[in-house]
């Protein structure tokens, strides 16, 4: 299966070592996820490693219990000389439980070379409508 250019998404089963003491997603592992699909977007965009430059938000907006199935969908909504936009929005989903935003955050991500130092972002190959 292929995402288009830019794009991520990710399933995670919660399971009880995701959870904390409450038996919903921990919070540190949902920010580990959507690191995760936000740097999967940002190298699909950019053609290139990336490193993370800035979290500029992210809301926990309903807990996910133990069981359920967080869906993250990434995409990359800025593209600058080096550096990204990122936003990510996790949904939670149950079989007979309705679909619900449960997580999202925006991150800034930046194109870097073998050193780890910021590399211009090759936009030709983009979609020009995606520019």
């Amino acid at each position: 299966m292929t995402t288009p250019v830019g794009t991520a998404e990710l399933h995670e089963l919660v399971l009880p070592v995701h959870a904390n003491h409450r038996g919903t997603l921990f919070a540190g592992q949902a920010l580990q996820l959507l690191a995760k699909a936000a740097f999967l977007a940002a190298r699909s965009a950019a053609q290139s490693e990336v490193v993370m430059a800035s979290v500029s938000g992210v809301d926990f907006l309903s807990p996910v219990p133990q069981g359920h199935q967080l869906c993250l969908r990434a995409w990359v909504s800025r593209i600058g000389r080096s550096s990204m936009t990122v936003c990510v929005s996790g949904q939670s989903d149950c079989p007979r439980v309705p679909a619900e935003e449960v997580l999202k955050g925006v991150f800034e991500m930046v194109a870097v070379d073998a050193k780890g130092l910021p590399i211009a972002i090759d936009r030709s190959y983009l979609d020009k409508e995606t520019a």
